[in-house]
């Protein structure tokens, strides 16, 4: 890393950031596969336990807003560190809990951690990556945390299924090798990646009076509300280890078995996120052809995948795994399932296909975010989006256990997380609208940032030629945000 700034500084910079934003959904995702196990131990229901997840959601969210604007208005590393070292530090403490109440405080810590990592890396990692290939990039950042939510799901039905607490102090060892790890990372300039600012030394940092000028940008009005009714269908998904133990359970395995299973078929199931990358390169293709090109992929994608998920969620399955084996007994046998029981075989292509049309939006909407704002605005208005998207994660999380218990009355388990399940993906329909919305409005958007970091530079100092860039004079054919259908001309960076 001798040489600050270069290629390979970079690259490890990006991967550093990638990681922590893996391992922070890693500390969300071991909770439910154990929500069963931690309830008996302190002798609550699992309600109790789901509680702690769904005020994880609340507080990480919350305190990201305060984290991103600390980390607009400051210098970002130490930002990031401290919250790192916080959610670290709660980790350890929910492993070590002797009662519910220490369990219930030390998740709230974590969460307050967790809010800084996410919101101030977004920032950071969007000044490292081009316009032109953020799809693809914030595809990769998308995917991790998509794959850091797996890897919770796994590593808590893993470890867990013996002793609970051990996923926990797995993952805040972790915790503590990725915050050395990011010691030695590219402390990046703000606006790095703009070629509009390139050559420039820009230190614009954001002020309590901007706020109005965030919110006047009406694309980011519907990036950030379309995180309420996303989220809600979302949240509703960290149950699925719960749907399938459930249904272990239903076909006469033992407590134990019946929890590795719903864990090992609920990170399969899961799979389909990696295909996130594909909608980031949708959106980066379309993006070069039409403003709307982000906004309209992931418009498509939210909606076309409600049909997938009702399918999945009722599909019967014949679970064929021997009953007390060891976990990798357990693991085979749900690999041999995959190819020799039909019925597993089509819920896991549903899913896959499912996960990967709703993933389409994360790599879009972090490129849309970065698309539209300055540099000094993007960690806040990714927090003001992530605060939307906590709330209605954790009502999702909180108000599809009401119903399961409220539907058991009348279709007993599993069917009654199936209906409960099935019911909540239809939230995705408004989200698809609100992407639809902000399609009308992003070109003018893009417009008026791209203007304004212009008007940075000296009147007489042009930008530098940017070689990925289209000629300047290029005229985009595009959706007014009046929807009108005219044409807007602007100059590509």
């Amino acid at each position: 890393m001798a040489i600050q700034g270069g290629s390979a500084h970079r690259v490890y910079s990006v991967v550093v950031f990638v990681i922590l934003a893996s391992l922070d959904n890693v500390a969300i995702g071991i909770v439910p596969p154990l929500y069963g196990s931690i309830g008996d131990t302190f002798g609550v229901g699992e309600g109790h336990i789901a509680l702690a997840t769904t005020v994880m959601f609340l507080i990480s969210a919350v305190a990201a807003i305060g984290w991103a604007y600390a980390g607009d208005r400051t210098n970002r590393k130490p930002v990031l560190i401290a919250g790192t070292v916080i959610w670290v530090i709660g980790t350890t403490w929910s492993g070590l809990s002797g009662g519910y109440s220490s369990f219930l405080l030390s998740q709230v810590l974590a969460a307050i951690g967790l809010g800084g990592v996410a919101s101030v890396s977004f920032s950071v990692v969007s000044d490292l990556i081009s316009p032109r290939r953020r799809g693809l990039a914030m595809s990769f950042w998308g995917l991790s945390q998509g794959v850091g939510t797996i890897a919770g799901t796994l590593v808590g039905g893993l470890l867990g299924s013996t002793d609970w607490r051990e996923p926990f102090l797995v993952v805040a060892i972790a915790g503590v090798v990725a915050t050395g790890a990011y010691l030695a990372t590219y402390d990046v300039p703000r606006g790095d990646s703009q070629p509009e600012l390139a050559g420039i030394d820009y230190d614009e940092r954001i002020h309590r009076d901007d706020l109005p000028r965030i919110l006047r940008r009406r694309t980011n009005i519907w990036l950030i509300l379309q995180g309420f009714s996303a989220q809600i269908a979302f949240g509703s998904l960290v149950w699925l280890p719960v749907l399938f133990r459930a249904r272990a359970e239903d076909q006469g395995y033992t407590a134990g078995t019946a929890v590795l299973v719903g864990s090992i078929f609920a990170t399969l199931f899961q799979l389909g996120g990696a295909l996130s990358i594909l909608g980031g390169l949708a959106g980066d293709r379309l993006q070069r052809r039409t403003r709307r090109g982000r906004a309209l992929v992931s418009a498509v994608g939210v909606l076309a995948a409600v049909p997938f998920y009702v399918v999945l969620f009722f599909v019967p399955m014949k679970i064929e795994v021997p009953d007390g084996a060891s976990s990798g007994d357990v693991i085979a046998a749900v690999i041999a399932d995959v190819f020799t029981e039909p019925t597993v075989g089509f819920c896991l292509a549903t899913a896959v296909f499912a996960l990967a049309l709703t993933s389409a939006n994360s790599p879009n909407w972090f490129a849309m975010i970065a698309d539209v704002n300055p540099p000094e605005h993007r960690g806040t208005v990714y927090s003001l989006g992530n605060l939307v998207n906590g709330v209605g994660r954790a009502g999702g999380n909180a108000f599809v256990g009401v119903v399961f218990r409220g539907l058991a009355s009348a279709f007993p388990p599993p069917l009654n997380y199936a209906v409960g399940l099935a019911a909540f993906q239809f939230f995705f329909i408004p989200t698809g609208i609100m992407y639809w919305l902000a399609s009308r409005t992003v070109a003018q958007d893009m417009a008026d940032t791209h203007a304004a970091l212009l008007a940075v530079r000296a009147p007489a100092e042009p930008p530098p030629a940017d070689p990925d860039a289209e000629p300047p004079d290029a005229a985009v054919r595009d959706s007014s945000p009046h929807g009108d259908g005219g044409e807007v001309s602007l100059p590509r960076p």
